[in-house]
């Protein structure tokens, strides 16, 4: 199926599912946890004890940039780390909303449930 017959839904899911694989990966959740704690901070102060070198660092970033929940400014020598919250608060609507879903397929299975026992 090409990109021109998904519908809008099916795109944002795949938005949605590039943000959860970016944070599949241990050391870049570990990377979006530092920077909930302390936006921005450079590459150094992210990376930091997490046994990966600046280069491996910047890769992980770049996965983290493609899925627009990290930005990166360069500020003279340094490149500072700015978290994009609305990306994760697109994650958890998309979280919330299957919640939801759900819920409401449990509350007709048990009015299914009753209405059976009842007859």
């Amino acid at each position: 199926m090409g990109l021109y017959a998904w519908t809008i839904g099916e795109i944002v899911s795949m938005n949605e599912a590039i943000i959860y694989k970016a944070l599949g990966d241990p050391i870049r959740l570990e990377m979006v946890k530092k920077l909930v704690k302390s936006s921005p901070s450079t590459i150094g102060e992210i990376s930091k004890n997490l046994g990966v070198t600046r280069q491996g660092a910047r890769k992980q970033l770049q996965v983290l940039v493609s899925a627009q929940v990290v930005k990166l400014i360069p500020q003279g020598r340094e490149t500072q780390v700015f978290l994009q919250t609305s990306s994760l608060k697109a994650a958890r609507e998309f979280i919330s909303q299957l919640e939801y879903e759900w819920d409401q397929r449990l509350v007709a299975l048990k009015e299914f449930v009753e209405s059976e026992s009842k007859d």
